[in-house]
Parts: structure tokens; C-alpha cells; sequence
């Protein structure tokens, strides 16, 4: 069957990109990935970080092609994608640092001696690479989270080849990147087999079922994920699942904050989450404002702005009627009320008009707690902190939660803080949580629904995804890897307890 490429400002197909995949090319590219997988081990951290730079280097040589074929198939604009791939670039060549610097490794050795419960072998233990991995391109980011993204980067990284199952938003996008980076891998020295992508729906569900995969990084819906899951459960080996899934990312302003500068509050937040089409995973689709003339000013300046919000153009059909559907439904809850419209889609295409909708705290339709895909958000009034605090108890678990404070105000941002920690993955200050810095300190995760697990899937600490521990007992040093070698002093190290620094 054809894998097609449409135009979202139209609605209309341009290309066909490719055959979806079949089982058999499947087969053959996950036994590739299988054989590449000692090979890029091989290479050692030197090697895969020069590697990655390769990778960056050849995205920027064609970053123009790149940009271009995007912003027709995702209409997110050359401004937008020009960030992205940035971003992207700049990730790959983190992860390079990552691989020089070595603490990731988590190397330790504890030599052989006397210890309370009797004598001890010598004990050496660091992460390796986990296996070839199967990487799900996100609709959203058709760079950051697609084939070049943060998802195959930390993979590589940790020694993992790659086989990318390209989303069908953006299928174009997905193999004019492939094509730039196999070819520069190869140039690299990375082996054959280091990655691949498959395209249709039957060909991700057979990459998933593949033996020779050992671990699935995904970004999309809890359905889609659950669907994953369950191909992974019927495995006779399951292997780990890592899924960005749904995130409604509540925001709170407090009365001092509303009080004190709420018109600007209220403009900043239609910018945040209208950002992208509201097709961001962090945008805060359900604000609390205070009663009273405070919040009224917060909600008053909401509704100017999104009315002076033009249509934008949606990724693809399915999220458009997704949120036709729901935003309508939305409206139409008892106890809430449209607050502003912004303009109406023009001509066609996957077109969506801004809304703003508004609820009482104290009767929260069950509704309004689950994720919109789209450039909608309802804002949720409460009289008093025992008003607010009995909605936060309600809230599901997100990627953020977010406190607009006022002048150094501490107490209640400190109770939100704590009420909502346990349900967020980064907890945001007087700021918006729609940019995701890709850093050392990220955390880009959070309990069920927006994850499945602990780890993130932004910032250093997602390489830790594709590792697995394994400890080298009486070994002998031919044996050993050789950041595990008596004198080797290249990365951090723990050594019979103590943490030792490299010297030079």
C-alpha cells in the first residue's frame, strides 16, 4: 500500500513517499540492527560520539531540504522547524558530550576484602547497551521527536542501533532525515544495520513483536500506547516499554500573581497554549484563576487574545476532528461556558478555531481533566484555597504543573508545590512549561498517563533508557571493558566506596 504525503494547509495528497513495510523487510532490518548491535559497541564512546556529531553536521548541510519538506507536510512553519532542527542538532552533539564525560557508564568497583558478612569477591559493574531499539516518531515534532530525535539519539548514544517506524503525518520529513543520516552514519564508520525505518501501521506492530528488539521508545496517545503494550505483552520476552503518552499540565495563578500583573498572565498564557497549534504535550490545557476582579483581569485579557488568534492549520486530519469533536464536547458540559472564540479556519485544509472555555473549581466536570489536542484551554475559577486545593486533589498526573507567583511569595506556591509533586514530572515557576530545555538537569516524564515510567525521554538522563547494569565478578582484567580496568582514570568512578574523579 502506498504511504501518502499530505498537505495539511489543503487537505490534499502530494507524493507518494513509499510501500509500507512489509513483514519480511521488517525482518530484515531487525536482524541488521541485531548485527550491527556489537559492532556499534565496538566503537566505544569515542567513536559513537564522533558519530553523533556526524549526524548534527549532515542535518545542518541540509538543513534548508529539511525545513522545507516539514513546513509542507506539518505546517508549523520555517521559524518553528528552524528551531526545531537547532534543537535537534544541538541534542545529538550533547549526547556526544555525554559519551566523553562517562558518569552515564555508573562504573564501580569494589575490590575483593574482609567485610561484615565475611569475605568479598571483586565486584565490577557498568551499564551496557541494551539491544537494537524501536523508536515511534511523534506527529508533533517532526525533527525533536521523529527520526533524528531525542528518542534515536540516546539510543545511539548508549550503543544501541536504531529502526524507526516513521509517523504517517509527516512520512516525507521522516525518510528525506533517514536518507541524511544512514548515509552519514555509514560515512562515519558505523556498521550497517545501525538504523532503519519502516513505514504503516502493520509494519510498527511487527517491529514491536521483533525479537531482536529489546527496547520501544514511543511518543503519541495513551491508545496507541496501549496498543504497543499489548504486542509487547504477548512477547515470550516483554521488554521495556517507554511511552510519552497524555498530559493536561495544570497551571496555577495565585491571587497575589493575578492581582498584581494578570493582564500580562492572561496574554502569556493564550501564547503558550495556542503555541504550535496547542500541539504541544506540555501545553496547559486547564488554568486556575481566582475569583474576583483579580481573575476577572486574568480571564479578560485571555479572551482578547483569543480572539485575536487566527486559525491555525492542524497536523493532520485525525487531530482535527479529534479536537472538532472534543472541544465541541468540551463547550458543552453543564457548568461550562465559552469565553472567546478566535478566528475561524479559511478555505482548506485541517483548520482549528481557538477556544476558551471557563468552569468552576469547586464543580470540575470530569471532562475538562483530559487532554485536548489542540489550541484550546478552560480556565477554572476558585474562590479561596480550600476551593483549589480540593480541584488539585482531582488533577491526573502530568509532565508539569505550573505556579504563576507573586512578588516573592512563598507559602501558597509552596502548597501547590507539594500538592502536586507527586504528580508531575517538572514542577514550573513563573514561566510557561510549553519549552522542554534539552539539558543535564531535564526531566521530561511523569507518572501514569504521561509516561509509563520513571525515566525521561528529554535531557541526558534518557540515555539511561537504552542501558541495562551488569556486574564482572573475579574477572580478569583481559576480560574486562576498560573503563572497568584498575588504572584506567578516563570517567567518574566509584571505587570501594568512594567517588573518584578523572585526573588530567
Amino acid at each position: 500500500m502506498d504511504v501518502v504525503s499530505i498537505d495539511p494547509r489543503t487537505g490534499e495528497e502530494v507524493e507518494v513517499v513509499a510501500q509500507e513495510t512489509t513483514t519480511a523487510e521488517v525482518q530484515r532490518l531487525c536482524a541488521a540492527a541485531l548485527a550491527a548491535a556489537p559492532a556499534l559497541d565496538d566503537l566505544g564512546r569515542a567513536g559513537r560520539a564522533a558519530l553523533l556529531g556526524s549526524l548534527a553536521d549532515a542535518l545542518e548541510a541540509r538543513r534548508g531540504d529539511v525545513v522545507a519538506v516539514a513546513d509542507r507536510e506539518t505546517a508549523l512553519g520555517a521559524t518553528r522547524l528552524n528551531g526545531e532542527l537547532t534543537r535537534t542538532c544541538y541534542q545529538l552533539r550533547l549526547f556526544a558530550e555525554v559519551l566523553q564525560e562517562g558518569s552515564y557508564l555508573e562504573a564501580a568497583i569494589d575490590h575483593a576484602g574482609d567485610s561484615p558478612m565475611g569475605p568479598r569477591p571483586d565486584l565490577r559493574r557498568m551499564l551496557v547497551p541494551i539491544g537494537p531499539v524501536a523508536v515511534f516518531g511523534a506527529s508533533n515534532f517532526p525533527l525533536a521527536f521523529s527520526v533524528p530525535g531525542g528518542d534515536t539519539a540516546s539510543a545511539l548514544a548508549a550503543g544501541c542501533p536504531v529502526v524507526v517506524k516513521a509517523h504517517g503525518s509527516h512520512p516525507a520529513t521522516s525518510q528525506l532525515v533517514f536518507d541524511v543520516l544512514a548515509e552519514a552514519a555509514g560515512k562515519a564508520g558505523a556498521p550497517e544495520g545501525t538504523l532503519g525505518i519502516v513505514h504503516g501501521l502493520q509494519a510498527g506492530a511487527d517491529l514491536v513483536a521483533h525479537p531482536a528488539i529489546r527496547a520501544v521508545g514511543f511518543t503519541g496517545s495513551v491508545n496507541g500506547g496501549r496498543a504497543l503494550l499489548e504486542i509487547i505483552e504477548r512477547r515470550p520476552d516483554p521488554v521495556p516499554f517507554f511511552g510519552e503518552l497524555s498530559s493536561l499540565n495544570p497551571l496555577v495563578v495565585t491571587p497575589r500573581a493575578a492581582a498584581e500583573r494578570g493582564g500580562q498572565l492572561g496574554r502569556e498564557l493564550v501564547g503558550s497554549f495556542t503555541l504550535g497549534a496547542g500541539q504541544f504535550c506540555t501545553k496547559p490545557g486547564l488554568a486556575f484563576v481566582p475569583s474576583g476582579p483579580e481573575g476577572d483581569t486574568v480571564l479578560e485579557a485571555m479572551a482578547a487574545a483569543v480572539r485575536e488568534t487566527a486559525a491555525p492549520t492542524l497536523l493532520n486530519e485525525g487531530i482535527a476532528g479529534s479536537y472538532e469533536r472534543i472541544s465541541s464536547s468540551l463547550a458543552d458540559l453543564p457548568g461550562v461556558s465559552t469565553v472567546a472564540h478566535g478566528g475561524e479556519p479559511q478555505g482548506p485544509g485541517f483548520g482549528a478555531a481557538p477556544l476558551l472555555l471557563t468552569t468552576d473549581a469547586a464543580d470540575l466536570p470530569h471532562e475538562v481533566t483530559e487532554e485536548c489536542f489542540g489550541p484550546v484551554a478552560v480556565v477554572a475559577r476558585y474562590d479561596g484555597e480550600k476551593a483549589l486545593f480540593a480541584a488539585l486533589g482531582t488533577m491526573p498526573s502530568s509532565l508539569t504543573a505550573t505556579v504563576l507567583r507573586g512578588e516573592g511569595e512563598t507559602e501558597l506556591p509552596l502548597a501547590v508545590s507539594q500538592e502536586l509533586r507527586t504528580r508531575a514530572g517538572r514542577l514550573v515557576y513563573d514561566a510557561y512549561p510549553t519549552g522542554v530545555a534539552v539539558s543535564w538537569a531535564q526531566h521530561h516524564g511523569g507518572p501514569w498517563p504521561s509516561t509509563n515510567s520513571q525515566h525521561t525521554s528529554v535531557g541526558t538522563t534518557a540515555i539511561r533508557r537504552f542501558l541495562r547494569p551488569v556486574t564482572w565478578q573475579g574477572a580478569p582484567a583481559e576480560v574486562l571493558p576498560e573503563e572497568l580496568t584498575e588504572d584506567y582514570q578516563g570517567i567518574p568512578r566509584r571505587i570501594d566506596g568512594k567517588l573518584q574523579l578523572p585526573r588530567g
